[in-house]
C-alpha cells in the first residue's frame, strides 16, 4: 500500500496515534511526520500516506475552518450548549460564557435543555421565555422520554457539532442516543456535591444516525474569555442590537455610560437583567485583560 494516499476526517487522538476515518468509514491509526507534531487536532481534515493494512502517516493538514481550544477540536459548525433541567441545575451565567464563545468562534449555538422530564426551576423557565425571542435556538430534549432526539439529529446532520456544558448535565447520555451506541461513558451526579464528576477523557467524533458528527468533551465549569477589544466584544450581543441606535453616544458600551437604550431596555424587561449583569461582568473581565497586555 506504500505510496497511496487518501484525505479523511481525524476522530480521535490520543497516546501520540491519530485515528483517521475516511470517506468509507475506514479507520486508520496515524502517526505524524515530525513537522505535524502538536499542529493536528480531533476535527482536522488531513492527507495520510498508506502503510500495511490499518495504518498510515500524516502527511498534511487541510485548511481549517475554525478551531475550539478548549476542548482543542476543528471544523465545528455548532455547539450544542447542554444544561439540564435539575441535576444540576441550571447556570446561566456559564450558558452566556459559552454562547459568547460559541460565536466568537464563528460557530452557531444551540441551547439544550436536557432532562426535560425533571420539573425545574426558575431559572429553565428564564431560559424559555427569553433566549427565544433573543434569537437562540432552545431545544428540549430527554433520553429517558425520547423528547427532542430526533429534532437534534436533523439539526446536527451534514455537520461537526460539540457538547458543551457542565458535568452531569448529561452529554454522554444525549450522544450515546443520538448515535445510536452506549460505548460513551455516564456517571450519575453525585447526590452530595449535585454535579458530575468528568467521564470524558480525550476530545472524539461519534457518527450520528442520520448523519453528521458530535464530539464528546471534558466537563468544565468556567472558561477564559479571549483577549479582544471591548467594543468588539460589544458586538457579540446581538439581542442589544435593537436598542443600541437608542444610545446617546455611537460606541456605547452599555456600560457607565448614561443615556443608554440598553439599560433602558434592561429596566424596561426588554431585555433579561440577568443577562445584562452577565454581559456587564464579563466586560469588566475584557477591560482588566486589555490592562494587561
Amino acid at each position: 500500500m506504500d505510496g497511496i494516499q487518501l484525505e479523511g476526517l481525524v476522530i480521535r487522538n490520543y497516546s501520540g496515534f491519530y485515528y483517521v476515518q475516511d470517506d468509507d468509514r475506514n479507520v486508520y491509526e496515524c502517526r505524524t511526520r515530525g513537522k505535524l507534531k502538536d499542529k493536528i487536532v480531533t476535527g482536522d481534515r488531513v492527507l495520510i500516506s498508506l502503510l500495511e493494512e490499518g495504518k498510515g502517516i500524516l502527511e498534511k493538514r487541510l485548511q481549517r475552518v475554525n478551531q475550539l481550544y478548549r476542548p482543542k477540536v476543528a471544523n465545528v459548525n455548532m455547539v450544542l450548549i447542554v444544561l439540564a433541567f435539575e441535576k444540576p441545575n441550571p447556570d446561566l451565567m456559564l450558558l452566556d460564557r459559552l454562547l459568547f464563545l460559541t460565536e466568537y468562534s464563528g460557530m452557531r449555538p444551540v441551547i439544550v435543555l436536557n432532562k426535560c422530564d425533571l420539573p425545574g426551576d426558575d431559572r429553565i423557565k428564564l431560559i424559555r421565555e427569553y433566549y427565544p425571542k433573543a434569537g437562540f435556538d432552545v431545544i428540549e430534549a430527554s433520553t429517558k422520554q425520547d423528547v427532542g432526539l430526533i429534532e437534534l439529529q436533523l439539526l446536527i446532520k451534514g455537520q461537526i457539532a460539540v457538547l458543551a456544558g457542565p458535568s452531569g448535565a448529561g452529554k454522554s447520555s444525549l450522544l450515546n442516543r443520538l448515535g445510536g451506541q452506549t460505548s460513551v461513558r455516564t456517571q450519575e451526579v453525585s447526590e452530595k456535591i449535585g454535579r458530575g464528576k468528568h467521564t470524558t477523557r480525550h476530545v472524539e467524533l461519534y457518527p450520528l444516525i442520520e448523519g453528521g458528527w458530535l464530539a464528546d468533551t471534558p466537563g468544565f465549569s468556567v472558561l477564559e474569555l479571549p483577549r479582544i477589544d471591548r467594543s468588539e466584544f460589544v458586538s457579540y450581543f446581538s439581542d442589544f442590537r435593537r436598542y443600541d441606535k437608542k444610545c446617546h453616544f455611537a460606541n456605547c458600551l452599555h456600560y457607565k455610560e448614561n443615556e443608554c437604550g440598553v439599560k433602558d431596555a434592561v429596566r424596561d424587561g426588554e431585555i433579561l437583567e440577568l443577562r445584562y449583569k452577565h454581559y456587564y461582568s464579563m466586560l469588566e473581565e475584557i477591560i482588566e485583560n486589555e490592562r494587561c497586555y
